[in-house]
């Protein structure tokens, strides 16, 4: 955990996608084989030891890479759903499979599998959520994209899903003390991350 300058998200946004763009092929590489082993880890330990279902999505660009997780609960028996940028910043879900092609979204800079989509309603039916920040505070607040999807998403699942367990995945220097992200009101904390190191849980996990 480094220390982090005050700022505003956008400040602590850019900040942070500056110095993914700076990492190593190797550093990159590192990561995306700790994300795999520990997040399919938690997934085993939720599911119990049987086939479960979960909510990941497709690292691009600077993000922590999480192909080789979406690989490896693939391997491991479980089903992952990914999401589709829909209008209105809303979300629906793809079933991934080796043979799903990706195609770039309509609507953000992501790339997004092609294949059937299902409606919001079919997360209430996974068994935890691998979800994108930039950042994550040890009191659980995070910092997102910027595009808006997810906070609306994190929304629904206050109304309907709040049981569902879920893991905002960063790199390690970007879990932050506590108090270092503003909360808004419609933020909803993380209880956990998921990072090269392993899982944490937060503060906020109440």
């Amino acid at each position: 955990m480094r220390e982090e300058p005050t700022g505003t998200k956008e400040d602590i946004r850019a900040s942070h996608r500056a110095r993914r763009s700076g990492l190593s092929g190797d550093v990159v590489a590192t990561a995306a084989e700790g994300i795999a082993r520990h997040g399919s880890a938690w997934a085993g330990s939720l599911a119990g030891g049987t086939p479960a279902t979960f909510c990941v999505y497709l690292g691009v660009g600077v993000e922590p890479p999480t192909l080789p997780l979406i690989e490896a609960l693939h391997r491991d028996g479980h089903r992952v759903l990914l999401p589709v940028c829909e209008p209105g910043r809303e979300l629906s879900w793809v079933y991934w499979s080796p043979d799903v092609a990706f195609i770039r979204s309509r609507y953000a800079p992501v790339m997004e599998p092609d294949g059937p989509r299902h409606g919001p309603d079919v997360a209430a039916g996974a068994t935890a959520l691998f979800i994108p920040a930039t950042a994550v505070d040890l009191a659980g607040n995070r910092i997102g994209q910027g595009g808006g999807y997810y906070d609306k998403f994190l929304g629904h699942l206050d109304t309907a899903w709040k049981h569902i367990p879920l893991a905002a995945v960063i790199y390690d220097e970007e879990l932050l003390p506590a108090g270092r992200i503003h909360a808004e009101e419609f933020d909803r904390p993380v209880p956990a991350v998921l990072t090269p190191a392993g899982v944490r849980t937060l503060a906020g996990s109440s």
